[in-house]
């Protein structure tokens, strides 16, 4: 698939997503958006869907940002997962597609929601894959105010101990979460030279750029350790007044932000 299709796909899933959560009332637009060319990328370029004898996708994912499920669930739907006129059901009564993913929904591997978690659940899924002689690897978003939870600098250190290359972690570094500037928040920086110092192979790439995208991916094929891609991005992505403004971390746009969103992101 060429890099204009990958771009249509996803300007399409930022549409989606806008819909989703103006329809819904709630929901979380700036990270869903930032984290988008990521998720198609690796749905539509990179992931082996198949299952294998056991019954279990070769590839599989873990959206640790849980709150991102928007995207996630758009993408899901680009892929035949979810029915595309389920998608404007997100958090209503009786709807199976709730804020955060549930292992119910078809396509979703792992429930997730709790910040901090995420990774160590694809540690384990990744683990078994080696006990086992699988072949396959198991990809992780994280949110960049996610990383400021303990519990990944643990899952870190596991990931390294036992040798999984067939872990590849991407962190959506926008900047920003809910209460506004990560380096404000609690000055998470010198990203490389940490997640290197916990015995990780780390690429840094610009998390809109397709090309970069793909080729981190194809790069961790080589690595003989757990795989961190940090890709910069903006939260907002898409949505001129979302762009890089951490007010949209968790808001639902009203009837004139909805029609202004659509508008640009139908040119």
């Amino acid at each position: 698939m060429d890099i204009l299709e990958l771009k249509k796909i996803a300007t399409s899933i930022r549409r989606d997503i806008i819909e989703m959560i103006y329809n819904a009332k709630s929901g979380h637009p700036g990270g869903s958006l930032s984290c988008t060319d990521i998720l198609v990328a690796l749905f539509h370029c990179k992931m082996n869907l198949e299952k294998d004898i056991r019954g279990n996708r070769i590839d599989r994912f873990v959206l640790s940002k849980g709150h991102c499920a928007p995207a996630y669930y758009a993408v899901l739907s680009s892929k035949g997962f979810i029915p595309h006129e389920d998608l404007n059901t997100l958090r209503k009564v009786n709807s199976y597609l709730e804020g955060h993913p549930s292992n119910k929904i078809n396509g979703v591997d792992v429930s997730s929601g709790s910040l901090g978690q995420g990774l160590s659940v694809a540690n384990g899924m990744a683990l078994a894959k080696k006990l086992n002689n699988e072949i396959g690897k198991i990809y992780c978003l994280l949110g960049d105010g996610e990383i400021e939870e303990g519990q990944i600098w643990e899952a870190c250190m596991t990931a390294s101990k036992y040798k999984l290359n067939n872990v590849v972690a991407f962190l959506d570094y926008n900047g920003l979460q809910i209460d506004g500037n990560i380096l404000d928040v609690k000055g998470v920086d010198n990203l490389k030279e940490k997640f290197e110092s916990f015995g990780w192979n780390v690429q840094e790439i610009d998390g809109h750029d397709f090309a970069q995208i793909l080729e981190a991916l194809d790069n961790t094929d080589k690595s003989i350790k757990p795989n961190m891609i940090i890709a910069k991005t903006i939260k907002g992505k898409g949505v001129s007044f979302m762009e890089n403004n951490a007010s949209w971390h968790g808001k639902a746009p009203n009837d004139e932000e909805y029609n202004i969103a659509i508008k640009e992101l139908s040119k």
